[in-house]
């Protein structure tokens, strides 16, 4: 395992200089689930819920929070953002709504966290739409599944 980058020698915190690297195109992938109720689910896909279009709003909340990620984490540079995509996907089965963001940027850092800030806020806010009906949901497995870009290179959890 190579050192932390967020530290200096003497052990304190910073931001990473980045002002050497090469602009590359660079994309994050990220994923996370919401387990809940049956008939929870049932009222987002039918958009009854009393809040409105949960997946709709959850949507804009996720694009919202990876514009912001660098006021969220203390650490994160502030990057242009290319491209977002955030898909939800509804699994009636097994009981879970599961979200997919997919981050694009041409620049000197990564953007795995913008994905995973992303992931996380459009699952907060399927949590905070449904609350009233279900309180037992459960949020899990968010985690980064791809990356491109950038002087490590590609990688790939799928």
């Amino acid at each position: 395992m190579s050192k932390l980058s967020h530290f200096n020698q003497e052990g304190k915190a910073y931001m990473v200089d980045v002002s050497s690297k090469e602009d590359t195109n660079r994309v994050a992938i990220a994923t996370g689930n919401i387990f809940a109720e049956h008939d929870t689910l049932v009222l987002i896909k039918e958009g009854t819920a009393k809040k409105g279009d949960v997946l709709g709003i959850a949507r804009v909340a996720a694009i919202q929070a990876i514009k912001k990620t660098s006021e969220l984490i203390p650490l994160c540079h502030n990057i242009f953002i290319s491209k977002v995509n955030v898909e939800f996907n509804l699994n009636l089965e097994d009981n879970f709504v599961n979200c997919e963001v997919t981050v694009q940027s041409l620049g000197k850092t990564g953007v795995e966290m913008e994905a995973l800030t992303g992931v996380s806020i459009g699952l907060l806010t399927i949590y905070d739409m449904c609350k009233a009906v279900d309180r037992k949901m459960t949020i899990k497995d968010v985690r980064v599944l791809e990356k491109k870009g950038g002087k490590s290179g590609d990688w790939n959890f799928r």
